[in-house]
């Protein structure tokens, strides 16, 4: 397949995109930084950039500013906003013109989906939250659905990527670096998280399998609570005290932010991955923080 790859130079893409070329596949990016290219794969800067004539068979897209990097302005959500649902928009217009039309679109969304739920286990089937990051999602998976012209969409749910060399992990882990082991607030709230490889995995899985389509919840089977997470971080670095991160200097520290994404839990499951016989390189945190530390 010729696949087209928005926001293939980032975290996941960057995994991605050279593991789609192993299985065969052709690969095309963009990229608003051509010198973040990838060995083999054709780079264009704009989407405008491809002919009509193109054949391109699916299109992942993964593109958006992070929700972590910055702080919360008015300004700032509207980039977050922006750089999702312009760039689906964009794809859509690309498909209308394309002479060949990709027959599957596989576009990011993201478990903020389901809003703050505590310890209620979420699968494809649970309702919308509300907040900021559940109405971000819910945008971004209307404006992917809205493309009609493919034959299969696929809504990837993530949930908090770990590997090393970047990501979530890079931030939660610096504490433990310096020798001192943190949880958020009660630390009984869950982390839904999934190691970079089975992301990659699952997306090609999904890819390759046109049974696969609607919301898929990219999580580890197993999600772990604060403090779950900060036992496992404990056994694999040198620390020597324990201090919770109270909710209240968390909210000081990043604002909005924190009351949606760090001091609530989501308990989310792969239930559709699971059902369609996707098996996990990495279950559980242990395995996945021993291969990404």
């Amino acid at each position: 397949m010729h696949v087209l790859i928005t926001g293939g130079t980032g975290f996941i893409g960057s995994s991605l995109v050279p593991a789609l070329m192993a299985q065969g596949h052709n690969a095309t990016v963009l990229s608003r930084n051509p010198a973040a290219s990838i060995a083999g794969a054709e780079t264009v800067t704009s989407l405008a950039a491809i002919g009509d004539e193109a054949r391109i068979d699916a299109i992942i897209n993964l593109a958006g500013a992070s929700l972590a990097d910055k702080r919360w302005s008015i300004t700032y959500k509207r980039q977050i906003v922006d750089s999702r649902i312009d760039t689906t928009r964009a794809i859509g217009e690309l498909v209308t013109r394309l002479q060949h039309k990709p027959t599957t679109l596989i576009s990011g969304s993201a478990i903020g989906y389901y809003g703050a739920c505590g310890d209620e286990p979420l699968d494809e089937t649970s309702a919308a939250g509300e907040g900021f990051a559940a109405v971000l999602c819910q945008d971004w998976e209307a404006a992917g659905s809205a493309i009609s012209d493919v034959e299969r969409t696929v809504l990837l749910r993530l949930g908090v990527v770990l590997d090393s060399g970047g990501g979530a992990l890079t931030e939660m882990a610096r504490p433990f670096r310096i020798g001192v082991a943190n949880y958020i607030g009660s630390g009984h709230q869950f982390l839904s998280w999934i190691h970079r490889e089975d992301v990659v995995a699952a997306i090609i899985y999904a890819l390759e399998n046109p049974s696969i389509s609607g919301p898929v919840n990219l999580t580890a089977p197993h999600p772990v609570t604060s403090l779950g997470f900060c036992a496992a971080m404990k056994k694999r670095t040198r620390t020597m005290i324990t201090l919770p991160m109270p909710s209240a200097v968390m909210r000081l520290m990043v604002g909005e932010m924190a009351d949606e994404l760090l001091s609530v839990g989501q308990r989310v499951l792969p239930a559709k991955l699971q059902s369609e016989g996707f098996q996990f390189r990495y279950p559980h945190i242990d395995a996945a923080l021993e291969a990404s530390l």
